[in-house]
């Protein structure tokens, strides 16, 4: 079903102690809302949003910290989901896609399983895999990572890939993040709207090609076990830069998620 179009809008949307950039096409047809890597802003959704075209109606935002949207005392992950329900309730969007990668893919399923009368599908882009850096050794690890990178970061944040913050906030939320993937197989096991995973190949920052497949093929249970949930494509690209190589098939998934749903409502 689909609703007269209306003007793109672009501003700031207030939440807790902040306001996050916000812009939604307000295109005619289902909405669909992105939500970005951990560290990342809007831009990398853009050959995506491209490719779906103007049948669709496409929200993006940047996080806390990130982007445009301004600072804040709070950059956990339930202030994240806060920041989902925000951008919804300042578009008046319903019942919309959810497509996110990685850090995005995991809110993606927790704000679904939260909201399963909301959410007819969601897209998950190398992310929301049960596998996690954890414990004692797990969080030193990422700490020395971001500490390493502290003198870089400053100078790739211009180019969206990193946060307004020091790199023990950066840290921090890796930390968080790579447990609530440890943790999210019972997530995963609720998921009743059909989910579609798009997965990378190789490598990532922090992590080698071969502990990045091990991660990939955690997933292989809850594939087994919830048949709401399927990989819809297994990509050539790696986890940087999937959205940018990848992003037909990023596409396809989002029609697909969609053409899956619609026959269920059949």
């Amino acid at each position: 079903m689909t609703s007269p179009t209306r003007s793109a809008w672009t501003g700031m949307v207030p939440v807790d102690d902040t306001a996050l950039a916000v812009t939604d096409t307000r295109g005619s047809g289902r909405p669909v809302i992105y939500l970005n890597g951990a560290y990342a802003d809007h831009r990398p959704w853009r050959p995506v949003i491209a490719e779906l075209g103007a049948d669709w109606r496409h929200i993006t935002f940047d996080g806390r910290a990130r982007g445009r949207s301004r600072r804040s005392a709070d950059y956990s992950f339930e202030a994240a989901l806060r920041d989902i329900d925000a951008v919804l309730d300042a578009t008046g969007a319903e019942r919309p896609l959810l497509v996110g990668w990685s850090y995005g893919a995991a809110l993606a399923v927790h704000w679904a399983d939260r909201n399963p009368d909301r959410v007819p599908g969601v897209v998950t882009v190398d992310g929301a895999i049960p596998y996690g850096l954890t414990g004692a050794e797990g969080r030193a690890r990422i700490r020395r990572l971001f500490r390493r990178m502290r003198l870089l970061l400053p100078l790739v944040r211009p180019l969206g890939m990193a946060a307004r913050m020091s790199a023990d906030q950066h840290a921090d939320i890796n930390i968080e993040a790579n447990q609530i993937n440890a943790d999210i197989e019972p997530v995963l096991d609720r998921m009743t709207c059909p989910v579609r995973y798009v997965l990378a190949t190789g490598g990532s920052l922090g992590g080698g090609q071969e502990e990045m497949e091990r991660m990939r093929a955690s997933l292989d249970p809850v594939l087994a076990r919830n048949p709401n949930l399927r990989v819809s494509a297994k990509v050539a690209s790696n986890h940087s830069h999937v959205l940018r190589k990848d992003f037909r098939a990023v596409a396809e998934a989002v029609r697909e998620t969609a053409a899956a749903h619609d026959q269920r409502a059949r």
